[in-house]
């Protein structure tokens, strides 16, 4: 979870009356996620997919709307500094986890799949991970998801030359072994 502060203020210049206005606004907290529930609430409204997509000024401020846990005024999201943004985007960056899956099967899949939140699911649902884990961060998910993946590949079948080097090295341990010729 990140927490940041949006910084209040004392007087600002509103764009549309063209005049300073004066407030008495306070620091604000926001608690966040970036997790599949977040993805899932921005894709059900924008209804593209979060993951593979490039997106609009405005689709990123919802998406921040939408990793926002505790409730707050929408004038709060206007306040929102470049650190703030920068300690979001840092945050939706982050690996949070330190494994790390060589897995040869990611180059082969197909491109143009678009890795939407019901595909998340779906593969949740496919490797028995439990529905509470929407709530982790959504890189730290699928990296889970790619280790159920990894682990759940056949083992790797051996080349003919592998299998008669093999061969070749359990005949030699039964002779020495048995003290034969062959």
């Amino acid at each position: 979870m990140l927490t940041i502060v949006v910084p209040g203020r004392s007087e600002y210049w509103d764009e549309a009356k063209l005049e300073f206005v004066y407030a008495n606004e306070k620091d604000v907290t926001l608690r966040m996620e970036h997790s599949l529930i977040s993805i899932s609430k921005w894709e059900s409204k924008w209804c593209v997919p979060f993951l593979s997509s490039e997106k609009t000024p405005e689709q990123i401020l919802d998406y921040i709307k939408c990793m926002t846990l505790n409730p707050v005024d929408d004038s709060v999201y206007d306040r929102l500094t470049r650190k703030n943004i920068q300690d979001i985007n840092d945050y939706i960056a982050a690996p949070m986890t330190a494994t790390v899956v060589n897995d040869p099967t990611s180059k082969r899949r197909n491109s143009t799949e678009f890795v939407t939140s019901e595909l998340i699911y779906y593969w949740m649902i496919a490797y028995n991970i439990p529905v509470e884990f929407e709530k982790w961060h959504i890189n730290r998910l699928i990296m889970l998801i790619r280790v159920c993946s990894a682990k759940n590949e056949p083992a790797k079948k051996m080349s003919k030359s592998e299998v008669a080097a093999s061969y070749r090295a359990l005949n030699a341990a039964r002779k020495a072994k048995l003290h034969t010729k062959g």
